[in-house]
């Protein structure tokens, strides 16, 4: 008996060992079709025919790599904010829309501004220190840029609620001021807010060969079902060496 139950227990075992390679071999399969699909996209939008460069407006298209049936999703990253640059007055309307109330608004704007060091006219670090100290925290703004969206969770009065609200907005890699024509209603609508017209004429900088900041998403399923999604967030353009430069690319980028 005492033989028949090692036994039993060392097969149970192998079993369950078995089923954990098998599932880590079809995730590891998957994944790998996510990044073949990103890369696919990449060389999409190098098409010299522009007719055949997937639209930047998050439509799926599907791909098959390997085993695996793989949906890509491509944006205008230029669409988003970028906190590290914006002015403050567009971080204010973006705070207002998103549900803040107008002195909430300015003094988090103004607070996002400090942290990352972009507002010429903001007060002295030390300043800073002695109001972050006053509401019980034990460090101020780095007066650098923003590594992660999460770190805006540290600037002094935002709140969880707040960053929720303003997260789906925002980028670490768009440029100053976002591409008004690609925007999402919340930020065209903040646009329109700062410079109080409408509509908003397309920056000049964006000519059909101008790099494209481009954020992909890919979601696999692959083998056993399994379910894999990558992110990549790409500059893509004719005039760049090689043709396009990854600026970030993981699980998930928000």
């Amino acid at each position: 008996m005492l033989i028949a139950f090692i036994v039993a227990h060392v097969t149970a075992n192998g079993r369950t060992e078995i089923r954990i390679a098998g599932n880590m071999v079809a995730e590891a399969t998957a994944e790998a079709a996510d990044d073949g699909a990103i890369v696919a996209a990449i060389f999409n939008l190098l098409d010299p025919n522009p007719d055949q460069r997937w639209p930047l407006d998050g439509s799926p298209h599907e791909l098959t790599i390997g085993g695996s049936r793989v949906l890509v999703q491509l944006r205008d990253e230029s669409e988003r904010i970028n906190p590290n640059s914006a002015a403050p007055q567009l971080l204010e309307a973006l705070l207002r829309l998103t549900g803040s109330d107008a002195e909430s608004a300015r003094r988090l704007a103004a607070s996002i501004s400090e942290w990352v060091g972009s507002d010429p006219a903001g007060r002295q670090q030390e300043a800073q220190l002695v109001e972050y100290q006053a509401a019980g925290l034990d460090y101020g703004p780095p007066n650098a840029p923003l590594e992660t969206i999460d770190e805006l969770g540290r600037v002094l009065g935002m709140t969880p609620a707040v960053l929720a609200a303003v997260r789906p907005h925002l980028t670490l890699f768009g440029p100053p001021e976002p591409n008004a024509l690609s925007a999402d209603p919340i930020v065209a609508a903040a646009l329109s807010q700062i410079r109080q017209v409408a509509p908003i004429a397309a920056p000049a900088n964006q000519g059909p060969d101008a790099p494209l900041i481009v954020r992909m998403i890919a979601s696999a399923l692959g083998p056993s079902n399994a379910r894999v999604q990558r992110s990549a967030i790409v500059r893509v353009g004719a005039s760049l060496p090689g043709g396009y430069t990854v600026l970030a690319w993981g699980g998930d980028l928000d």
